[in-house]
């Protein structure tokens, strides 16, 4: 499969890691002339281009979209309609009216459009979907999703404050897509109304909270944001209240935040007492050798697009979860500016595909 990359910060990243999965970066691109050189050393052979457009003229079977989070819908329609597959970062819109165009445009060609959403695709995610669908939980009624940078307030100034850098443009629930996909497909709902609220009125862009009533009748809570304390600069965790047990990631620093906790209560089993349980996910193995955790996520959704480039298997993040989850940062935001009332999330017309499996 012949891949282009556009945007060469994230994307030179995920090039490597195509080539890894045995897709052949040929081309990639980007406004920096610095990059490009950096790019150039490192993928060999490909061609590298400043104008995005320029890719539409190569024989390409997909694009991976890593530029700047707030214009990835454009690229993405251009390319689906030359019939190129697309495997887009996020967000996947940035309004109703673009989702709108994107869907239709996925609806149309020939070729598919995939989200780049690996925090789906992170092992303690699929341990917990493991959990849900062997029926454990029983019927979900509380998601919280936390997804939290630990920065210095010189570097989250440098980045939100900065109108030039992507962080400095958007809303501050519009990055919600690691929180808000992992809930979409664990609980295989839709999103329905949004109530948005700052951490810290005094400083209201660094981290916001937001619940989201979804259309199973399940509450999500997500956090995400610059908030100090966590382990990990890129902090996951997840929670899943059902009504027989809980599942939620562990907590804490290294290799155990991987894994899941699963408590069922006593009267939910034959013994009659309440039952814990800590989980371990299986390691990923790529080429023999085991995959960082914090890589997993990323190796499984370049292996689902070759699958659904090359054999047509169904995107793991199809288009309409997609720009659900995305919206729900537009929702987020006009919450925010009416002082945290419920707004609801649009709904897309062209109606939901089923998500697909996770595990």
């Amino acid at each position: 499969m012949r891949i282009g990359v556009v945007g060469l910060r994230r994307g030179l990243h995920l090039a490597g890691w195509c080539r890894k999965v045995g897709l052949e970066v040929v081309a990639a691109c980007d406004r920096d002339p610095e990059r490009r050189a950096v790019a150039q050393a490192q993928l060999p052979g490909a061609v590298l281009v400043e104008r995005w457009q320029e890719l539409l003229d190569h024989r390409l079977d997909g694009v991976v979209l890593a530029n700047d989070f707030d214009e990835h819908a454009p690229l993405a329609i251009a390319f689906l309609d030359r019939g190129v597959h697309v495997l887009s970062e996020s967000a996947a819109c940035v309004d109703a009216a673009e989702g709108e165009r994107l869907i239709a445009a996925a609806d149309r060609s020939s070729a598919t459009y995939s989200f780049a959403e690996n925090y789906v695709a992170h092992p303690h995610v699929r341990l917990i979907r493991q959990a849900i669908e062997a029926g454990e939980l029983g019927r979900i009624s509380l998601i919280e999703a936390d997804y939290l940078h630990g920065t210095s307030p010189a570097d989250v100034a440098g980045l939100i404050g900065d109108p030039a850098h992507w962080r400095g443009r958007i809303a501050p629930t519009a990055y919600c897509t690691r929180t808000l996909s992992p809930v979409l497909a664990l609980t295989d709902a839709w999103p329905v109304e949004v109530s948005a609220f700052p951490v810290d009125e005094a400083d209201p862009r660094a981290a916001v909270v937001m619940a989201v009533r979804l259309s199973s009748g399940a509450l999500a809570l997500t956090r995400h944001g610059f908030l100090q304390g966590e382990p990990d600069s890129h902090w996951s965790w997840i929670s899943v209240r059902g009504a027989k047990a809980l599942a939620e990631s562990v907590r804490t620093a290294g290799e155990r935040s991987w894994s899941v906790r699963v408590r069922t209560e006593g009267w939910a089993v034959p013994e009659g007492r309440a039952r814990e349980e800590e989980r371990t996910p299986v390691p990923l193995t790529l080429a023999g050798e085991p995959v960082a955790r914090g890589a997993e996520g990323t190796v499984r959704v370049l292996r689902a697009f070759r699958a659904t480039m090359e054999h047509g298997e169904p995107p793991l993040v199809p288009v309409r979860p997609a720009v659900a989850a995305s919206l729900v940062g537009v929702a987020g935001a006009e919450s925010l500016a009416n002082g945290s009332r419920p707004v609801p999330v649009p709904v897309m017309t062209t109606g939901p595909e089923s998500h697909s499996d996770s595990s």
